[in-house]
């Protein structure tokens, strides 16, 4: 199968996102004629990462300067702590701005290291080398980057786009089970927010996902790349359309900073949570029928993925209020969702802002 490209081009930047298996050779010629005066490369990578895929990267770059940051994922890691960790690493090796910074690993170190990225010297050459589904469908590309907060999830950041994101399969071989079901649940939302006939494919294939079929990753990988660009390539910098992506988001990002962004929820097994919740809400409100919910639970139970909301009760979901009031969609006093009419449109961003005695009030309906 020939690489797969999706272009991103707005009146600022344009990059390409390149898709297939066993693709990183490509990287060596890349880097030449997209950052011709690049002398020094820096790779902040995952130590989740296999060496061997370290090794294939490096391979590539043997004209060049090359240092290794070792980044130790996870949401306490993802902190203004580590972003002047990587920056004082680069500084003392004397990087400019036309050197390059290359990020490999899952979604938490592309939103790091885009965002450390975007502050070096107000802005770096990037390139995106994601090794998690996760990061292959969401975080990789769209140039949304951030840091956590004690406050919140993803309250530090920027808009920063990447020179070039590629995307291998290769990387998923390795990857653990839930791993794969924290990227899934990325492209089960994009069906759901915006193409119906995706979503039926999903319903017949998300066992082969599962099982890691190489071309059925590499085309749920493009359509649910696709489905994310069309909502960044309207509205870049998230002031409108785009935060129709953040669907079950708000929930999520307070189940996450409830838990204390700890191992115990994935953000992942935290959206599939959010998006039952955001539905289960949006027939609540009377805008979303009930067979809708149950055609998206049906995917969750033929798929041993209902464990993420077999244990919700009233009290969990009034425990989420003070971390739902600090959702960053937020403009005002009260919660702003993206609810759901039904598979493949979703209401519009600031369509539907709940209070917080409202979450209350209907906390009891939609635990259950």
């Amino acid at each position: 199968m020939k690489i797969q490209k999706i272009k991103f081009k707005d009146k600022n930047k344009k990059y390409s996102t390149l898709i297939g298996e066993n693709i990183i050779g490509i990287l060596r010629t890349k880097i030449k004629f997209l950052c011709p005066n690049t002398k020094k490369i820096a790779i902040v990578f995952d130590s989740n990462v296999p060496k061997k895929f370290l090794k294939l990267v490096k391979q590539q770059l043997k004209n060049y300067e090359v240092i290794d940051i070792l980044f130790r994922a996870s949401e306490k890691a993802k902190s203004m702590q580590t972003v002047n960790f990587v920056l004082n690493r680069i500084l003392s090796k004397n990087f400019n701005r036309s050197d390059l910074i290359i990020s490999m690993g899952g979604g938490i170190t592309s939103d790091v290291v885009g965002f450390t990225a975007s502050i070096f010297k107000r802005g770096i050459n990037l390139i995106n080398i994601p090794t998690t589904l996760l990061a292959q469908v969401d975080s990789s590309i769209g140039g949304k980057t951030g840091v956590n907060s004690s406050q919140g999830k993803n309250l530090i950041g920027s808009f920063y786009q990447p020179r070039l994101v590629i995307i291998d399969t290769l990387f998923l071989k390795t990857l653990p089970h839930r791993e794969i079901i924290c990227g899934y649940a990325e492209i089960l939302k994009h069906s759901i927010i915006k193409d119906k006939i995706f979503f039926k494919w999903l319903k017949k294939n998300t066992k082969n996902i599962f099982n890691k079929e190489s071309q059925t990753l590499i085309y749920a990988i493009k359509k649910s790349c696709l489905i994310k660009m069309y909502f960044v390539n309207k509205d870049v910098n998230e002031k409108n359309i785009r935060m129709i992506l953040n669907f079950g988001h708000t929930f999520a990002h307070a189940i996450e900073a409830r838990s204390s962004f700890s191992n115990k929820i994935t953000h992942g097994e935290a959206v599939l949570m959010g998006m039952i919740l955001a539905t289960r809400l949006s027939c609540v409100k009377k805008i979303c029928d009930i067979e809708i919910l149950k055609e998206i639970e049906q995917i969750y139970n033929e798929n041993n993925l209902n464990f993420t909301f077999k244990n919700l009760n009233e009290s969990f979901i009034k425990s989420l209020i003070p971390y739902l009031k600090n959702d960053k969609k937020n403009n005002d006093d009260k919660i702003n969702f993206i609810l759901l009419k039904k598979i493949g449109v979703t209401t519009n961003p600031n369509e539907f802002k709940i209070s917080q005695d409202e979450i209350k009030k209907y906390s009891k309906v939609i635990s259950q």
